[in-house]
């Protein structure tokens, strides 16, 4: 999330009480949790085995909870409690709007947009020209849709991610201050779930096609020309690459990457990213030929212990 004008490093420090290291008037453009994060950003790190990662990272302001040395060209906020501090930011500069009506006065509609009765259209969503929001459909705020868009019933575009942090008395959320991209000739299906980023975007590019019930997570950017069967469930910050398949009730876990033209078979999972140009089948992923093999062989394994058995 872009601030709407650049900060100094003093600024920030007052809103959120740190304490900083480096120049008061370097500029702070934005915050960005550490998966999505560019030269500008603010991002926060308060565990010892993520400082590397963050100190090293795009991000030109850390916002931590030890003094440490302070990388070369950046700057340092030092608070007791960074991931608070971050949610405060967060909640500052994009807080929560309430709507009044079901299609809010700020939003943007394009020439030849259809917004069916019952359809929820929340505050500051863009939406291009010749699209279909269907019944009930809920498009919540800061949502940016292109052109001839298709988005049935029930979907639900923008909500929260899903993204808690454990504390003894519960779990405390990190609040979105992110948004959801739908490009062109993008089709949604019924009941459909997709997140808005933490603090980036979930980008649905060009051409691609949901069907109904499928759940896309925070941060998750999707190609063109996709397809994207039901009951699939994508987890966040994952990249699909152009004219990926997957089929009914695909399982892909957070932060990896499903190659160009690669097809996932029906009740496939991965907890690995896997190459393009490729199918594959079964729990965890494999090339669809191997594993069929493998099932081919189990599968006479019934007999093979009767005739040892003689």
């Amino acid at each position: 999330m872009k601030f709407p004008k650049p900060l100094q490093l003093s600024e920030v420090a007052s809103i959120i009480g740190a304490r900083m290291i480096g120049d008061p008037g370097f500029m702070v453009e934005g915050i960005n949790e550490i998966h999505m994060v560019r030269a500008g950003d603010l991002t926060f790190v308060d565990h010892p085995k993520y400082y590397n990662k963050a100190l090293n990272s795009a991000a030109t302001t850390i916002l931590i909870n030890k003094e440490v040395e302070c990388p070369e060209g950046k700057a340092l906020l030092i608070h007791e409690k960074p991931f608070d501090a971050y949610v405060s930011l967060a909640t500052r500069f994009m807080p929560f709007e309430p709507s009044v009506k079901m299609i809010s006065a700020s939003a943007i509609i394009g020439e030849g947009t259809v917004i069916q009765p019952g359809a929820f259209i929340g505050n500051h969503v863009k939406i291009g020209k010749n699209c279909i929001i269907h019944a009930n459909a809920s498009v919540y705020d800061h949502t940016e849709i292109g052109n001839e868009v298709i988005i049935h019933s029930g979907a639900v575009i923008g909500a929260d991610a899903y993204y808690f942090q454990r504390r003894p008395e519960g779990w405390k959320k990190l609040e979105s201050c992110g948004k959801v991209v739908i490009g062109d000739k993008v089709e949604i299906g019924a009941s459909t779930t997709i997140d808005r980023g933490v603090s980036g975007d979930t980008t649905i590019s060009f051409g691609t096609k949901l069907d109904n019930h499928v759940q896309i997570g925070h941060d998750t950017f999707i190609g063109q020309h996709c397809l994207i069967g039901a009951f699939s469930a994508i987890a966040g910050v994952t990249r699909i690459e152009d004219e990926v398949i997957l089929w009914g009730r695909v399982l892909i876990n957070k932060d990896l990457v499903i190659g160009k033209k690669a097809i996932l078979l029906a009740n496939t999972g991965t907890e690995r990213s896997l190459e393009g140009g490729k199918t594959y089948y079964g729990i965890p992923a494999q090339e669809a030929r191997k594993a069929w093999r493998e099932i081919a062989a189990i599968k006479q394994l019934p007999d093979l212990i009767r005739k040892l058995g003689k």
